[in-house]
């Protein structure tokens, strides 16, 4: 029951704090049978939430011992039925009980978690493998017991309301090998496993050896994906994909011809720099989308939805703009430039703030009325309030950036239609140099 609850309302979190969410590859897991997930660990406690939320089966993960012993944190960990795991820079180092309770589990078909990379980091690569995901899938002796990689890929992991994809790869099967002598795996099958699951991992993930590179890549896919007029968005996963084939290119053809991509960088700094500016992105740079008619139907329809969600959009900022802030400060100041523990830090001070502002809205309408009703009301309705007041200003950005790209094309045609012409060259280039790299890549 403890981890239903808890589910349902890490579920909602995740929901909120996510501006979007998405699962692919989600047809390779099996629904049955003893099963191994391998994750990457780019978002400290945020990563385990999602698989403990959003995994298609159960599953239990593997946690460094520390976490018992921290307040919440501690009760949650307990609650999803998590493994401890003793490391030797926490002052443990035996973990014979760790690996039998893990066996013990997948002999009975379920399903464990785990990072193999041992750590949460904020590397722009995975970090070297640790063993025991090998040690305990060889060392379970089954006769079909699959490892499947998980990739976990942010677009800005600490930023509220950005991006949040779980890509499943292909899985691993983890064949049955004879014991050493000490009952364990032999170590040369153990290493080969491991450095399988890296592979696998890596296939999952987003790669690169600096992150200057994964920043330009995501900014080249930005500069690629925006829409014209009723183009639909991408999917995170088709984002996903593109800047996997953009990082493959952008080191194959800087270690062949640096040049060219050199010249590209350049000119997407200069392109960024200008949209800046103006306060623009890329999406509103699209001049088939001003009509006169398409232009009066928006700007009637944006301005009746925002007045609609005003009032309440006002109260909701009023009651929780002090959790806001509080939050966001806190945040900032605990973090200590681990951007990896920025997002987790976000979500549990939330998670203890927003409840005390709505048990405190209740008091101040039932004080105010004289109701208990009233009290209870306003303590439900608290939640609603935050929710359009997000939605409000997520809409109204929208808005916002739709008129300033309108009353560029309006005033400052000539400026608008260089703009648009350079995003319209730079995907040329862009396509050009992927060309040059498919050539080169398939040449003898």
């Amino acid at each position: 029951m403890i981890r239903q609850v808890f589910t349902w309302v890490f579920s909602v979190v995740l929901r909120i704090f996510f501006r979007r969410i998405e699962l692919a590859g989600i047809e390779r897991v099996p629904k049955d049978g003893p099963v191994i997930f391998v994750l990457n660990h780019p978002n400290a406690l945020i990563d385990p939430a999602f698989m403990l939320c959003l995994s298609p089966r159960p599953v239990s993960f593997l946690g460094k011992s520390t976490l018992w012993s921290i307040p919440v944190v501690g009760t949650i960990t307990r609650a999803f039925d998590s493994i401890p795991v003793y490391r030797k820079q926490d002052g443990g180092g035996d973990n014979s009980k760790t690996f039998r309770l893990c066996r013990e589990l997948l002999s009975r078909g379920g399903s464990l978690a785990l990072f193999p990379e041992g750590i949460s980091h904020n590397a722009p690569h995975l970090q070297p493998m640790k063993t025991g995901a090998a040690r305990i899938g060889l060392g379970a002796q089954l006769d079909r017991l699959l490892i499947v990689p998980a990739g976990l890929y942010y677009n800005a992991k600490g930023i509220f309301r950005s991006d949040a994809l779980v890509y499943f790869g292909e899985p691993i099967e983890a064949a049955r090998v004879e014991m050493a002598s000490d009952g364990e795996p032999p170590r040369d099958a153990v290493r080969a496993l491991t450095d399988q699951i890296g592979q696998s991992l890596a296939e999952v993930t987003l790669q690169a050896e600096r992150a200057e590179a994964l920043g330009m890549v995501e900014r080249v896919e930005k500069i690629l994906a925006a829409t014209d007029g009723d183009d639909e968005d991408p999917t995170l996963f088709e984002s996903f994909e593109v800047q996997q084939r953009l990082i493959e290119g952008y080191y194959a053809l800087k270690a062949r011809d640096p040049a060219p991509v050199e010249a590209l960088e350049r000119r997407v700094t200069r392109y960024e720099r200008d949209l800046e500016r103006l306060g623009l992105d890329s999406d509103h740079l699209s001049p088939d989308q001003f009509t006169w008619w398409g232009s009066i139907r928006y700007a009637l329809s944006s301005f009746l939805a925002l007045a609609l969600m005003l009032p309440v959009a006002a109260v909701g900022a009023v009651v929780h703009g002090p959790a806001y802030q509080v939050t966001r400060v806190m945040a900032l100041r605990l973090y200590k430039g681990d951007n990896d523990m920025l997002g987790t830090l976000k979500i549990l001070l939330a998670l203890v703030l927003y409840p005390i502002t709505w048990v405190l809205a209740g008091v101040g309408c039932w004080w105010a009325t004289g109701l208990w009703w009233a009290g209870v009301v306003g303590a439900l309705v608290a939640p609603l309030s935050a929710w359009v007041a997000l939605r409000f200003l997520e809409y109204f950005g929208e808005v916002m950036g739709a008129a300033r790209g309108l009353a560029l094309f309006l005033t400052r045609r000539r400026l608008f239609g260089r703009l648009h012409d350079e995003r319209v060259a730079i995907r040329a280039q862009i396509v050009a140099l992927s060309q040059k790299f498919e050539a080169q890549d398939a040449a003898p």
